[in-house]
């Protein structure tokens, strides 16, 4: 067997009720799949499990293979010929001999035919390699199905949220697969799942019972009675049989594993369900919210107070487009507020046609109708004044994502001003979830010197923005990212489930 590692990079969250498609192109943060040396160049030296794998495998001697590296941010299920234009250079490489697998891969992927891309993805590895190591690392927000388990030999996951330690999951991932190799330890795993849909909005760690689950994986690893323990809260806009909460474990077969694995998992999730009351989101009115952080602000804060519009946020499948939040804030009139990003490829044609300088009066927003939860679309008139106009370019600076290249598709600021109230809007071609400083830097808005920040994030945008915040106001606007569950028309989902059933 050769001494040669195979790293891929297959990930999507997929939100089953989004009217955002999820084309070959999306992948690749909106320039497309890299392959072979361009997927390993495009990914090194970033906070990613992907670069972690690299990493590690230079420092074991291993030849290093990287079929392809292909991330989209969330979105709909993608088609079956996507999927298996994905997956293709990875089965083909492996084909080829190796010594072991490494994937980064999200954990709630689904395409056309398959409502777990992943275990899907793990099979056809398996199959092709039937003794194998391989070792995956999945994304806070999974929904863990048993085929994913019976086919890789170590999992991990992220411990935060936002995902600030992408690459210390991956490390630790390769660290046990190649202690694996030397025949240091013998993997084995145990995991467990739960009728519980935890809200996103609760999932943190500092926000609930994360906070303590988390805490107790971590001092398990620490006290070497386990190699590897996770938790794994689920992606709720995933209507699948394996959406809900759950928790994996790794240690060693050897060392009499199995009883200490089985224990900590049911510790992690005997605190899931005794506290599951705790993972649900219950919001304020929006004109309450709105009003809100309109005085706090007003009384002179230190900081700007950051409105978070949660339920149209791209990041995890939202079109980016719903205004319904937007429309309160300037009927509040809130004064000094940046605003982004709003997708709107029409409204970034126009402003770009108009220029830089010009007066524009145009519909914004609302173009994207939700039908899977019966909203539509509804643009709202605005006129303002073009302040800038960029290519959206961007590389990310905070702790999440560190290092990556992404693109926001020609962007733009438009000042609106009302009779009330001033607002900077970031309209972009592509949708972003704003978890990093540079989508306000990169076309000339600082935002830390303004009063107001209105962000369609969930809770990423506590990596870059909680650091300069004065307050953090939740509101609740529409959306198919909408943290209220009943929205949502589920047909798949294991039956009853908390909270949508009495449990």
């Amino acid at each position: 067997m050769k001494k040669r590692w195979v790293i891929a990079q297959i990930k999507h969250e997929t939100n089953t009720f989004s009217p955002v498609p999820t084309p070959w192109e999306s992948f690749g943060h909106g320039s497309a799949p890299r392959f072979g040396k361009d997927a390993a160049t495009a990914l090194a030296g970033t906070n990613s499990p992907f670069a972690a794998f690299v990493d590690v495998a230079h420092s074991e001697g291993a030849e290093v293979v990287t079929p392809i590296a292909a991330e989209s941010w969330p979105s709909a299920a993608a088609s079956r010929e996507t999927f298996e234009r994905l997956v293709r250079p990875l089965e083909q490489s492996v084909r080829a001999g190796c010594e072991a697998v490494l994937l980064d891969l999200h954990g709630a992927m689904v395409v056309e035919g398959a409502d777990d891309a992943e275990g899907e993805i793990l099979r056809r590895v398996r199959h092709i390699a039937p003794g194998m190591p391989i070792a995956v690392t999945f994304d806070y927000h999974t929904n863990l199905s048993p085929e994913i388990v019976a086919n890789a030999t170590i999992i991990t996951g992220y411990k935060t949220y936002p995902h600030v330690d992408m690459y210390d999951a991956g490390r630790l991932a390769a660290d046990l697969l190649a202690r694996t190799l030397r025949k240091e330890i013998e993997p084995i795993m145990t995991f467990g799942w739960l009728p519980l849909i935890p809200s996103i909005m609760r999932h943190a760690p500092e926000d609930g019972p994360s906070g303590e689950i988390v805490a107790l994986a971590r001092e398990a690893e620490r006290s070497a009675k386990v190699l590897a323990a996770t938790l794994l809260p689920a992606f709720a806009h995933a209507d699948t049989p394996y959406t809900g909460c759950s928790a994996v474990v790794v240690a060693d077969a050897r060392q009499g594993g199995k009883v200490a694995a089985q224990a900590v998992c049911d510790a992690m999730l005997g605190i899931a369900w005794e506290r599951r009351a705790e993972y649900v989101y219950r919001p304020r009115p929006l004109a309450e919210s709105v009003a809100a952080a309109k005085r706090i602000g007003d009384m002179g804060a230190n900081g700007p107070v950051l409105l978070i519009d949660h339920c149209d946020n791209c990041g995890s499948g939202g079109a980016q487009d719903v205004m319904t939040v937007v429309e309160e804030i300037l009927r509040q009139g809130l004064e000094d507020v940046a605003i982004a990003p709003i997708r709107d490829p029409d409204a970034v044609a126009k402003i770009c046609d108009a220029g830089v300088g010009a007066n524009v009066t145009l519909a914004l927003g609302g173009k994207t109708d939700m039908p899977s939860i019966g909203l539509a679309g509804r643009p709202i008139t605005v006129s303002g004044r073009v302040r800038v106009i960029t290519d959206g370019e961007i590389v990310f600076r905070g702790p999440m994502y560190t290092g990556v290249k992404s693109h926001l598709g020609r962007s733009a600021v438009l000042e609106v001003t009302s009779l009330r109230g001033r607002a900077e809007i970031v309209v972009t071609e592509r949708a972003h979830e704003p978890f990093d400083l540079v989508i306000f830097r990169h076309c000339g808005i600082e935002p830390a010197a303004k009063r107001f920040i209105m962000l369609k994030s969930r809770i990423h945008y506590r990596a870059g923005f909680k650091p300069i915040a004065s307050a953090i106001v939740e509101c609740q606007g529409e959306g198919v990212t909408n943290a209220d569950l009943s929205v949502y028309p589920y047909t798949k989902l294991k039956r009853p489930i908390y909270p949508l059933d009495p449990m």
